[in-house]
This record gives C-alpha cells, sequence and structure tokens, in this order.
C-alpha cells in the first residue's frame, strides 16, 4: 500500500464496541497500521475526528506512537486476570501518562453545505490528544467494572479479536456476526453436508 492511501473499508475494523479495542483490532489478521494512509482511515473511522477532516500533519512518529498505545492497551486488557507485573505495571503507567498528557481536540459546530449543523475540529488536532483520547477510552474501560466484565475475546477459528459484549443476555459469541460469525456458519454448513454425503 503507497504512502498516503487510505486502507480498503474492510480491512478497517469499527465494531469492537469501543476506540481502545477497536485500536487493537488494527493487528489482525496482519499490521494494519503499516503506512499513514491507513492510521488516517483508522483515525477518521473510530470517530476521532470528524469525516473529511484533513490530516496532512500526519507523520511516522504518529504511527510508532499509535502502534505503542495499542501494544500498552493490549498489555491491560488480555492482562486482566494476571498477577500484577512488571510489563503490566509499565504499560498501566504509560497509558495513565498518555490520558494526561494533551486535551482532547477541541469540536464546535458550523453550518455544513445544506445549512444543517456539522462537527468539524477548531484546530488540526495534534498526535498528543488523538493518543490522549484513546488512552482516556482505555482508562474509562477498565475502571467501569461493569464495561470491564463484558470484555470478551472472539471464538472464532484463529480470531484473536476482544470486543464489548453488549448484546441482551450478554451472549454475543463473535467480534463481528458478518465476518467471524459468517464463517462459523458456513463452516457449521459445510460439516453437516459432508456427513450427508458419508
Amino acid at each position: 500500500m503507497a504512502l498516503g492511501t487510505a486502507a480498503a473499508p474492510y480491512e478497517l475494523r469499527f465494531d469492537a464496541g469501543r476506540v481502545c479495542l477497536d485500536l487493537l483490532a488494527t493487528t489482525h489478521p496482519g499490521e494494519r497500521l503499516d503506512t499513514l494512509g491507513p492510521l488516517r482511515a483508522w483515525i477518521t473511522g473510530s470517530g476521532l475526528v470528524p469525516p473529511g477532516t484533513p490530516l496532512p500533519h500526519a507523520d511516522t512518529g504518529w504511527l510508532l506512537g499509535f502502534r505503542e498505545l495499542r501494544g500498552h492497551v493490549e498489555q491491560l486488557v488480555r492482562g486482566r486476570n494476571a498477577a500484577r507485573t512488571r510489563p503490566y505495571d509499565l504499560a498501566l503507567a504509560r497509558v495513565n501518562e498518555l490520558a494526561g498528557a494533551a486535551a482532547p481536540p477541541a469540536p464546535r459546530a458550523v453550518p455544513g453545505e445544506d445549512g444543517a449543523l456539522v462537527r468539524e475540529l477548531a484546530d488540526p488536532p495534534g498526535c498528543a490528544a488523538l493518543l490522549a483520547a484513546v488512552a482516556r477510552d482505555a482508562v474509562e474501560l477498565l475502571t467501569d467494572p461493569v464495561a470491564r466484565a463484558s470484555v470478551r475475546e472472539c471464538e472464532g477459528d484463529n480470531c484473536p479479536l476482544v470486543y464489548l459484549d453488549t448484546s441482551r443476555g450478554r451472549r454475543r459469541r463473535w467480534c463481528s456476526s458478518e465476518v467471524c460469525g459468517n464463517r462459523e456458519r458456513v463452516a457449521r454448513h459445510r460439516r453437516r453436508a459432508a456427513l450427508a454425503r458419508a
């Protein structure tokens, strides 16, 4: 993928239920934040900035910052039942540091082309402000017992994604019904068809 091009829509996922968990999904099935184009697309797709917000000032430092934060959030989310280890404590300290490092991007309401009010940012967002927004989302998730108890790992074959289960009865099994759920239904159908032929 060329520098500055947007990732194809199917490559980026925004169905985990939290921005910080959507960031974790950028590693599956391979690294999605490999260039600035996909990072810009993820920042917009995650809702951190309004659609159409230009991010020409993003540089490779942004890639490093978002990947670093992603690693720390993963350590905290997946290590929730583990004994507090040095890597866990370091990840927690860094997420807390990033959460307080900058004010979130300031939104404002402006008339759109049709006259309806739309959201835009008062100034171009900096990397620290965007990282702070994701880190704050992680802090909110990690400190909310109800939300924390709703974090699930996908039951799909070879799918390591985590998501927030807000389904009725807390019975959601897959990161996405359309992706892993559909694969499971197809596999089940094939197994039944093979048994019927045997």
